[in-house]
């Protein structure tokens, strides 16, 4: 399969944490030569990094001075003004867009393949027969219902057609705002007004994958669980007696959970620990469950 690039990159600068992480977890960390304020990870190989900024808003001057062969990007983590003023310096950009697990797998093997770096092959084959394994046996099992807020003031969540929707499916969770898209204006999701028609000149191109709800509308949803991450909205333990507070299944019987917001939400070898840290929280409650119910 031919690679997006007739080229083999050697300096990259990478404005996606995932894609950081995963570039040094693949043998390619000594081609990076500066990352945003966001990549964390792996803290100790970035240390000596120069820092662009922010990846909404990355120093453009600094990456063109930079002279990069490549910068990676995200076509939801970055900015599209951000791109269009590389292409226009003649820096080649890779902006990827991974929609669920199998298609983050996906991106691995082509990281390998445009930067001609197999020598961490194993490591991806092993996170693929993870990911096999894994949703194959869930596959066998009932999905515990979930529900995953990502921002609050107003609460928002994932729909089906995000990478974190299909990552808790591939875990045992089944997102009960999978069918949910999000209304315009914010009214209209409050249940105050009534949405705008879907050919309205206003909301066109709109992104509808992350609905506005109110607390009220997800305890109709009835939740087994909720997790709460720690990114983008930080959400602490604190936040979490809100939602024992509410008539739902996860506040009955314990399953209010911080969680590191990483494992949701960044593709590449995360996923490895997402596979193994967030199926035995699901597998515990379903064992609960089905306990009570005997």
């Amino acid at each position: 399969m031919p690679t997006p690039f007739d080229f083999v990159p050697h300096r990259v600068i990478s404005l996606v944490p995932s894609m950081t992480e995963s570039l040094f977890d693949l043998g390619i960390g000594d081609r990076v030569i500066a990352v945003t304020d966001y990549c964390t990870r792996p803290e100790q190989q970035l240390k000596h990094l120069p820092r662009i900024g922010g990846t909404k808003n990355p120093d453009i001057a600094r990456i063109i001075d930079l002279q990069p062969d490549l910068v990676l990007m995200n076509r939801e983590e970055n900015r599209r003004e951000d791109k269009e003023a590389l292409d226009q310096a003649g820096i080649k950009t890779w902006v990827t867009h991974p929609g669920t697990v199998f298609e983050a797998l996906n991106l691995l093997w082509d990281i390998m393949d445009v930067f001609e770096a197999p020598q961490f092959s194993a490591r991806v084959r092993e996170i693929e027969r993870s990911y096999d394994y894994t949703e194959g046996a869930m596959r066998a099992q009932r999905l515990v219902s979930v529900f995953v807020p990502i921002w609050k003031d107003p609460w928002m969540t994932i729909n089906k057609e995000t990478y974190i929707h299909d990552l808790l499916s591939v875990c045992g969770g089944q997102n009960v705002f999978a069918e949910r898209e999000r209304m315009f204006p914010l009214r209209a999701e409050m249940g105050q007004a009534e949405p705008m028609s879907e050919d309205d000149e206003r909301i066109r191109g709109k992104d509808t994958r992350y609905p506005r709800i109110t607390l009220e509308e997800m305890v109709e949803k009835q939740p087994e669980v909720v997790l709460l991450p720690d990114e983008p909205y930080p959400f602490t333990e604190e936040h979490a007696s809100i939602f024992y507070a509410l008539d739902i299944p996860a506040a009955k019987n314990g399953h209010i959970y911080t969680v590191d917001g990483s494992l949701l939400s960044w593709h590449g070898t995360r996923i490895a620990y997402a596979l193994q840290e967030l199926p035995p929280i699901f597998d515990k409650v379903r064992r609960e469950i089905d306990e009570n119910q005997l």
